[in-house]
């Protein structure tokens, strides 16, 4: 991720004054702000802010690209240096975290942005405007699959307490498009929630939602294996295909320039996302389901790591 909101700072025309990593093997920097402060020991990242907010000099915005589990955190820090804050998702792990950085930002005065890239894509943008809601319910199946080598099960992505599961870690975004197109949740079961994918039915205000999500390519379409494709996003409404794998480049810088333009999504926004991810992560799971995802039948992997 860090990469697009390089890219995003300087597609927008700002500068990146100072960039925090335990991991030195960011060379990546060279290509966008070679001349920016760096450092790998957080103390050193927060006495180098203080100082430049102290000589008059404070930054405008904190993006954060860290481990899940850490985002409140440094929300909170980018509030207290008097920074509006850029994070990736999920926001927060649990709603009550986003509820007390709705107190910070009062407390402050500076807001607090996600990255929602999925409302801006042109196609599903254009879904949105084609859809009726009438009296009756869409059917509505969504299908992520995005290939993750065994290095992904000895990171802390693999923790549940630390990235918040499948579901939450690759699938906010895609729970939040869903709220946004087809309304408030009503009702939800969730059939698989493993190391290696989730999924589950919803019934929304004006759709009944099959959904299913992972990162093993074992689970990818034949078609995609056949091509050499790592991902697959595709959602499915009436038994109509919305296929929206291509059209990322640019959304993060999009998503900047909604930022700069005071028009980006706040804490209130992307709450109902947060709710239902979490509702999901402590859901009793019914694998039985006549309401399941076609995928939910395919092979577990035997187990998280290589053997």
């Amino acid at each position: 991720m860090a990469p697009r909101h390089l890219k995003a700072i300087k597609d927008t025309g700002n500068q990146l004054i100072a960039a925090l990593d335990p991991n030195d093997s960011v060379g990546i920097l060279d290509s966008y702000f070679p001349k920016a402060s760096f450092f790998t020991e957080f103390e050193r990242f927060d006495r180098h802010l203080d100082k430049m907010k102290r000589q008059g000099n404070p930054i405008d915005f904190l993006s954060i690209c860290s481990p899940n589990y850490l985002h409140d955190a440094h929300i909170r820090f980018g509030l207290r240096q008097g920074a509006h804050v850029i994070c990736e998702k999920p926001l927060v792990l649990n709603p009550w975290n986003a509820e007390a950085l709705l107190e910070n930002e009062a407390e402050t005065g500076k807001k607090v942005y996600t990255i929602l890239q999925l409302r801006l894509h042109p196609q599903l943008q254009a879904l949105k405007n084609q859809l009726s809601h009438s009296g009756d319910k869409h059917e509505v199946e969504l299908t992520y699959i995005t290939a993750r080598g065994y290095w992904y099960y000895t990171s802390w992505k693999a923790e549940l307490p630390k990235s918040g599961g499948i579901a939450t870690n690759i699938g906010v975004h895609f729970f939040d498009l869903l709220l946004w197109l087809f309304g408030p949740l009503q009702y939800l079961e969730v059939h698989q929630h493993t190391h290696d994918r989730a999924a589950g039915y919803l019934e929304l205000q004006h759709a009944r939602v099959r959904w299913f999500m992972s990162i093993n390519a074992d689970t990818l379409p034949e078609s995609c294996k056949k091509a050499g494709k790592t991902s697959f996003r595709t959602i499915t409404v009436n038994q109509k295909d919305v296929e929206f794998s291509e059209g990322f480049t640019d959304l993060h810088t999009r998503s900047y320039e909604a930022v700069l333009n005071g028009l980006g999504f706040d804490i209130p926004t992307v709450l109902p996302a947060i709710q239902l991810v979490h509702q999901i992560r402590n859901e009793k799971t019914t694998p039985h389901s006549p309401n399941a995802h076609p995928f939910v039948q395919l092979p577990l992997s035997p187990h998280p790591f290589p053997p």
